[in-house]
């Protein structure tokens, strides 16, 4: 049976896909949250017409959620890692799929970290090209430079757009930040882009000028180490990691923040190359220093945005782990038609000030 290349960003290659399963893993053993798998073995067996494997991924992709990850285990055998889920919540997975996907042909097991089937899985040796095999051919390799340069003219078009509609409102913001408050009207800040490289990022002042960072820094250190209930502002049920009282911010702050317009300055940096319409946050270096290993891939993988899943999927509800796995899905996933999805979510969020910082 044949892997279709249709699904080629929806499902990772074997090694991808067990070390994602080892980050997980190493995760749960400091936080403690729970964390389950689920195997899906096909058989060929009395199969017609259509490709098995393209039918279940496709019945998988409408059924998971962004943070939970697809990959091969062997050659019709798919995997899933579903974090932050029990026992219980993997059982009401599984019969959601069996009950929307009755015609397809094969067996499910599951495990709730530390059940033995997480120490199956990570100590098979079999060597995997030949049983995932992910055909990169040439073609597809120009279709990718096709679609990155698609994306690229995507950005100088839309950063273009974004500048000249919103020139009359990013004056006034100017304006009203300068009579507010001392200090430049916009912001300058080193900032990590793809594959850590530092570049000048612009948001329109906010902040009394010259203000001490440790409380942000003490902030951002909470959040990346999982010390949640430090900086929850919300409760149990709905939870709130942000800084939502900070002295720092002036009047005229807390309202370009409330509607995101401090943010408008990055177009700037999307014309300049620097930055995507779409894609992760770029960070601050002192962030970067309290990353774990596997959080690096946020930063090496694709150019950051203004705006990505973590903005239009939960915002300042979502702890960094899942933020972080948003920013991988992402760029496991990647597609136009992606981007396009997320700037159109990206604007609901902003009209309805959802998560605004």
């Amino acid at each position: 049976m044949k892997h279709p290349q249709s699904t080629g960003k929806n499902i990772l290659p074997k090694d991808h896909f067990l070390d994602r399963l080892r980050e997980e893993k190493r995760r749960v053993d400091r936080s403690k949250a729970p964390l389950s798998v689920a195997i899906f073995h096909l058989q060929e067996e009395g199969i017609t017409g259509k490709n098995p494997i393209e039918e279940l991924l496709n019945h998988l992709h409408k059924n998971t959620r962004e943070t939970d990850i697809k990959g091969w285990i062997d050659q019709n055998e798919i995997g899933l890692i579903l974090p932050d889920t029990n026992g219980e919540g993997v059982n009401r997975f599984v019969k959601k799929i069996k009950n929307g996907n009755g015609k397809m042909h094969y067996s499910v097991i599951t495990g709730t970290y530390p059940d033995l089937l997480f120490k199956r899985i990570l100590e098979d040796k079999q060597s995997q090209p030949e049983l995932y095999p992910i055909n990169i051919d040439e073609s597809v390799r120009k279709r990718d430079r096709l679609q990155r340069g698609l994306k690229r003219g995507m950005d100088v078009i839309g950063s273009i757009v974004g500048i000249l509609l919103f020139s009359p409102i990013m004056m006034l913001v100017a304006v009203a930040v300068k009579l507010n408050s001392p200090g430049p009207a916009v912001f300058k800040q080193f900032r990590l882009g793809m594959k850590g490289t530092r570049f000048p990022f612009y948001k329109f002042r906010s902040m009394y000028w010259n203000v001490d960072d440790q409380t942000h820094r003490e902030y951002v250190s909470n959040l990346i180490m999982g010390e949640l209930e430090k900086i929850n502002q919300g409760d149990e049920e709905t939870p709130l990691f942000k800084m939502k009282y900070d002295a720092r911010i002036t009047r005229v702050g807390k309202i370009i923040r409330k509607t995101s317009v401090d943010e408008l300055p990055q177009f700037f940096n999307v014309l300049k190359g620097e930055m995507s319409l779409v894609g992760p946050r770029p960070p601050i270096p002192y962030e970067v220093e309290k990353y774990e290993p596997w959080h690096l891939r946020r930063i090496l993988e694709v150019k950051p945005g203004i705006t990505g899943l973590w903005q239009v999927s939960g915002r300042s509800t979502t702890s960094f782990d899942d933020m972080v796995r948003l920013d991988l899905r992402y760029a496991e996933n990647w597609s136009l038609w992606l981007d396009l999805k997320i700037l159109l979510r990206t604007v609901k969020a902003v009209f309805c000030s959802k998560g605004a910082w």
